[in-house]
């Protein structure tokens, strides 16, 4: 071998040993990153949901009463206006794809065709102080929380599939909740508390009991994996809370930001966690070690 072949030889070789050690440095677990520029959303930015083409939905990108679509590569744009008086919060899909919004501003759950774009009312609940965080079942039914901020209350609803509205249980504020990957329990986040109910098949809320006490900070929205740990979002820490079922904290995962409000599973393989933060205006993410419930769920639903 010349000796141009071996100068070509030892800069591919460093070229791949690079290549190597972004590519490593991508695919480091629990290492968040700045996915959307800052202040790209407002400091509304909650209710993260990924579609089955790996794109990044999140409430008021560029300006309040917006949902924003982000691409995988982390191009973001406007991609539907709510309606005038509307303000998005948390939002999740169905098993036909469509859209659910919590319109906490009117007291509504919107559903969207994401073919269309076509918005309609799926449930209103006039007794709501707002749908806040809203989680999904294997059945398409939707449970949302309820905090009513200046009294210091909140409730629990489930919206059947035929949008009606049930109240399961008044506590006080509430905020994250989602449902467990066996779909036999209901976690809810109460102020620093993270409770858990038996869940039915009939979406029958009991037996209430305290999964974890965090002694300071916030909270805010959670999202559970296939192992059923629970990633909770910890408000004005700055951090995000791997906590598995028995109430014990695995990790927590450093931020950019110290403002998280919600979570949410996609990426390829459904081990990439999205992160809406309210004091950046933007999103994070990182990568973890098992995919999350429902991003499991939907794939089982096509087949």
């Amino acid at each position: 071998m010349n000796r141009t072949n071996i100068h070509t030889v030892q800069k591919l070789f460093i070229a791949a040993l690079f290549l190597s050690a972004i590519n490593a440095r991508a695919q480091a677990l629990f290492t968040s990153t700045v996915f959307t520029p800052p202040h790209s959303f407002t400091i509304g930015a909650e209710g993260p949901a990924v579609d089955k083409d790996g794109n990044v939905y999140a409430v008021n990108y560029d300006h309040d009463g917006t949902i924003g679509k982000v691409t995988p590569d982390g191009k973001a744009s406007v991609f539907i206006e709510l309606p005038k008086g509307s303000v998005g919060n948390g939002t999740r899909f169905d098993s036909h794809g469509n859209m659910l919004i919590a319109d906490y501003t009117g007291h509504n759950i919107i559903k969207v065709n994401m073919a269309t774009k076509e918005q309609r009312i799926y449930a209103h609940e006039g007794k709501m102080a707002q749908p806040n965080d809203i989680a999904i079942d294997k059945y398409d039914r939707l449970y949302a929380s309820d905090p009513n901020w200046k009294a210091g209350t909140g409730k629990i609803w489930r919206i059947d599939t035929d949008g009606k509205v049930t109240q399961l249980d008044s506590m006080a504020t509430v905020n994250g909740i989602d449902v467990s990957p066996d779909n036999k329990t209901l976690y809810v986040n109460e102020l620093r508390k993270i409770w858990a109910y038996d869940l039915s098949s009939k979406g029958e809320i009991s037996n209430k009991r305290l999964v974890i006490e965090f002694p300071d900070f916030g909270m805010d929205g959670l999202r559970c994996d296939v192992k059923g740990n629970i990633y909770q979002a910890r408000y004005a820490k700055g951090t995000v809370a791997k906590v598995s079922p028995q109430g014990k904290v695995i990790q927590e995962i450093k931020l950019k930001g110290q403002k998280p409000t919600n979570v949410a599973f996609g990426g390829p393989d459904g081990k990439t966690m999205y992160v809406t933060l309210q004091d950046e205006g933007n999103l994070e993410t990182f990568r973890v070690d098992a995919p999350g419930r429902e991003w499991v769920m939907t794939k089982k639903q096509k087949k």
